[in-house]
């Protein structure tokens, strides 16, 4: 019986390009009062590594390792109910020559119901898995992207886009890069979100 494989693929996506458009304080041109528009000159750019953001943001790494520990804890149940059917398996296989029809047919069919139910329950672990990793894209995606909205006001950007290997972006200037600056913001964030919630737990518990 082969034993479930329960690989770890978590597919780190941020957008192609995170388009904004902001309100300058200084006077607009006739053209952007007029139209909402921007002058090319007046145009702000600035683009992440992805790759390099995605390594050193501490909150995927701490989102992976938990969810790396729950596949393992899953894929060791299963591997033990697989073991225990495999047992029963092999016992059924010892005595079949003492059994009478009625038992072997009981039996077999017993076994059988049992075969299935691990399948579904192999179906139903690879579901789990795979509802876990669309929610931790979610939730990065969604940071990352309202850390970048909150960064682009106050640097006065207007575009701010992902350049990797994949992207169509073919060159860029390294002063436009902003990948360390948002890496920092973002695990200033995560940081303080972190110490939000045991200061919390610490007041909670303190009460009872």
């Amino acid at each position: 019986m082969k034993n479930l494989s329960l690989v770890l693929n978590i597919v780190l996506l941020v957008a192609v390009a995170v388009l904004f458009f902001l309100h300058f304080s200084g006077p607009k041109t006739e053209s952007a009062a007029a139209g909402g528009s921007v002058a090319a000159g007046d145009l702000k750019i600035a683009y992440i590594n992805s790759d390099t953001v995605l390594k050193y943001y501490d909150y995927l790494k701490v989102s992976k390792q938990k969810l790396e520990e729950k596949t393992k804890a899953m894929d060791q149940e299963y591997r033990n109910r697989a073991i225990g059917l495999q047992n029963e398996i092999q016992a059924y296989q010892r005595n079949v020559n003492s059994m009478t029809l009625g038992q072997v047919k009981a039996t077999e069919e017993d076994l059988g119901k049992k075969q299935q139910n691990l399948q579904m329950y192999q179906q139903n672990l690879q579901q789990q898995l795979m509802d876990e990793e669309a929610k931790l894209n979610k939730e990065l995606y969604d940071r990352v992207t309202a850390f970048l909205n909150k960064y682009g006001k106050d640097k006065g950007l207007q575009v701010v886009l992902k350049y990797d290997p994949t992207s169509d972006v073919l060159h860029v200037a390294d002063e436009l890069d902003i990948s360390k600056d948002v890496i920092a913001g973002l695990n200033t964030e995560f940081q303080t979100e972190k110490n939000g919630g045991a200061a919390k737990a610490d007041s909670a518990a303190t009460k009872k």
